[in-house]
């Protein structure tokens, strides 16, 4: 039986219709792209024709409200590091030896059933921090949600301050990867957010 990272949790509650348990918000970090880019695709593993170093992860996120319908056209962007651990940034100390084959962020828009894949690759740990990748979420002209997602089994975790500051929520931005058809590796994860309040 595959194993997925599905993860939201659902509360049954007599009486009350179901509730998907909102994505928690994470800090967007020092990382975040400033600079224009000249390539923002779902696949980071291919900048200026050349193939990334690293092991391929292949990343399906679906994007659903509270109460577990699909949000369409939400604006899905991600950022990591590459193998080595450094990011497309100036703020980076290592910035000039980072992998000029990976892309290092890529934005993409759900499809109707709320769902959006990108490829990217496994991120390794750095400087005392869990392996994750950074993402934000906008629905329709609803808020942004800024978080990052972290995976099953790291032995960084439990030291990580950010980590321990999300508990139990850590459940609902947790990774679980499993070898992909191909090469590398497969995940998937449900992002719940709030859609864009109607005006009266």
């Amino acid at each position: 039986m595959r194993r997925l990272a599905t993860l939201t949790l659902m509360l049954a509650v007599p009486g009350f219709a179901h509730a998907l348990d909102l994505t928690p918000a994470q800090t967007e970090g020092p990382y975040y792209p400033r600079a224009a880019l000249t390539e923002t695709d779902s696949d980071l593993n291919r900048f200026g024709g050349a193939q990334a170093k690293g092991e391929t992860l292949v990343l399906d996120l679906r994007v659903v409200d509270p109460d577990g319908k699909p949000i369409g056209n939400a604006r899905v962007e991600i950022w990591q590091t590459d193998h080595q651990g450094i990011y497309l940034h100036p703020g980076d100390p290592n910035v000039r030896q980072r992998d000029s084959a990976f892309q290092g962020y890529g934005a993409a828009r759900s499809d109707s059933d709320g769902r959006v894949r990108f490829t990217t690759i496994m991120p390794p740990p750095y400087e005392g921090r869990p392996a994750h990748i950074h993402a934000k979420i906008t629905p329709p002209g609803g808020a942004t949600l800024t978080t990052q997602f972290y995976f099953a089994g790291d032995p960084v975790l439990a030291r990580d301050g950010i980590v321990r500051r999300l508990g139990k929520a850590l459940e609902l931005v947790t990774l679980r990867t499993r070898a992909n058809a191909g090469n590398g590796q497969q995940a998937e994860l449900t992002v719940v957010v709030r859609r864009a309040q109607r005006r009266s």
